[in-house]
């Protein structure tokens, strides 16, 4: 086990941590480590890329770590009234289609890296949450974002499939029936 596949496993433990503190009513610790998974979802793509310790397992589980640390937020952010329910339902959506996606592509080893839309859609809505846990003071500016990040989730999606539909044409062939 290589520190960025460490920072991708503790990074999915800070997602109780932040179920809780908002459970507790403390939205600016959970905030804290929002902000924490993030930036060890920097690091740890960092720290893979810069001294070659890309692995299948990060390969894998670091977007899922990523998802469900957004996914689990946004949820509680909603929970909590800061943002309106339409956010995180077309996110879960989003997200666990592809993580279906993943999973069935990745069982023919085929792993999708990130592309530049899906790390703005990344920053974007690291931003659109931070602003969200002050939404009395930025209303309505967090909604604007937030709505933004969502579509360019979206656009990230949907490049996504082309670029699987473009590279792995044999995915969508029908198989010869025998005779």
């Amino acid at each position: 086990m290589n520190l960025p596949n460490l920072l991708t496993i503790l990074r999915m433990g800070m997602i109780p941590v932040v179920i809780a503190f908002f459970a507790a009513d403390l939205p600016y610790w959970a905030l804290a480590f929002f902000l924490l998974a993030e930036f060890t979802d920097f690091l740890d793509g960092y720290i893979a890329r810069r001294y070659n310790l890309v692995t299948k397992f990060g390969k894998v589980m670091d977007p899922l770590a990523d998802k469900l640390m957004l996914m689990t937020t946004l949820f509680c952010l909603y929970a909590t009234g800061r943002i309106p329910l339409w956010v995180p339902i077309v996110i879960c959506i989003k997200e666990c289609s592809m993580i279906t996606i993943g999973a069935l592509l990745y069982r023919k080893d085929i792993v999708l890296p990130a592309n530049f839309f899906g790390k703005l859609a990344t920053v974007l809505f690291t931003a659109a949450v931070l602003l969200s846990f002050f939404s009395d003071i930025v209303a309505p500016w967090h909604t604007y974002v937030l709505t933004v990040a969502t579509a360019v989730a979206i656009l990230a999606m949907i490049i996504y499939g082309i670029i699987i539909v473009r590279t792995n044409p044999q995915l969508f062939r029908k198989p010869k029936s025998a005779r």
